[in-house]
């Protein structure tokens, strides 16, 4: 069957090409989806914007109404990285929409995917790290408040470091939090997930794959798990301008290929989300982001 994609054209709030993150991608990626022949009409689900009751579930509400309203303090717009105007704060509550709707379908078709979130530094009491709203962790609360799973995964292959999503969800026993990154890249002060795996600059292909592999099991075995968040960012990949690990295409295909099968075999519902990704040439990127999606449709 047709891998159960979530999107909106309004995940692109039209940042200009010069700005550190390539909201262009997000269009791109649609189009190279499109291009591979990974959209289907029936399969393709458009989301709404998540509504303040489930943003306020993982952030401070202060700082909800504060993006809701476009009037976010100037210090926390510079901890994000860009002005929270009327376009990005829809975007905002667009992408942790999508998050919730795909996590919906992956319970529902076993896998399932949103061509935005992982805004993992996104914290309970504001945005940073061009993450305005932590979207895994608002999905996670949402279900565990709705009684429609009872243990959550998350694991974050992005190459930083999951700060956001460690500090939201340390108090929820329901979710396990597993980050592997790079040791020595952004967030220079860290919040402790779960299990954290940090890795020198320069990691490849084989010693990544070898260190997951052996991650994975362990993992399986701390409980049942009901659904597994996969945050596939790109930004491990060699040529990431941000990334500092030294992944090529196919040991990003290796990655993913080895976390979603490791949980799918299991019969295990999986999420994904896209994460960070940063280069030039948005293009190439956008491509790099299509990878979770060709892998994760051979699961559907």
């Amino acid at each position: 069957m047709p891998l159960q994609i979530v999107h909106h054209p309004d995940y692109d709030a039209g940042f200009p090409s010069t700005h550190r993150f390539p909201m262009s991608k997000y269009p791109l990626l649609m189009e190279e989806l499109t291009r591979r022949g990974l959209v289907s009409d029936g399969d393709l689900h458009l989301t709404d914007p998540a509504p303040a009751e489930w943003l306020t579930l993982a952030h401070d509400g202060v700082y909800v109404d504060q993006v809701i309203a476009c009037a976010v303090p100037a210090q926390i717009e510079r901890d994000i990285g860009f002005p929270i105007v009327e376009r990005v704060s829809r975007r905002a509550q667009l992408a942790a929409g999508g998050t919730v709707l795909a996590a919906r379908l992956a319970l529902e078709h076993g896998i399932a995917c949103n061509t935005a979130g992982g805004s993992h530094h996104a914290r309970r009491a504001q945005g940073a790290g061009f993450c305005t709203f932590n979207d895994v962790a608002v999905a996670s609360l949402v279900l565990l408040s709705e009684g429609l799973v009872a243990n959550i995964l998350i694991v974050d292959l992005d190459v930083h470091q999951g700060d956001g999503t460690a500090d939201i969800l340390q108090p929820e026993p329901r979710v396990f939090t597993f980050s592997m990154h790079g040791e020595r890249n952004y967030p220079n002060q860290k919040i402790a997930s779960d299990l954290d795996v940090a890795l020198p600059d320069g990691t490849g292909d084989a010693a990544y794959l070898e260190t997951l592999r052996e991650v994975l099991p362990a993992l399986s075995e701390k409980a049942d798990w009901d659904l597994v968040f996969y945050n596939a960012g790109v930004d491990p990949h060699a040529d990431d301008r941000l990334g500092r690990l030294a992944l090529t295409d196919d040991g990003l295909r290796q990655r993913d290929l080895t976390v979603i099968g490791h949980f799918r075999e299991r019969g295990i519902p999986v999420c994904g989300v896209i994460g960070g990704g940063y280069s030039k040439d948005v293009p190439a990127l956008a491509a790099r982001h299509a990878i979770l999606f060709e892998v994760a449709s051979g699961f559907a």
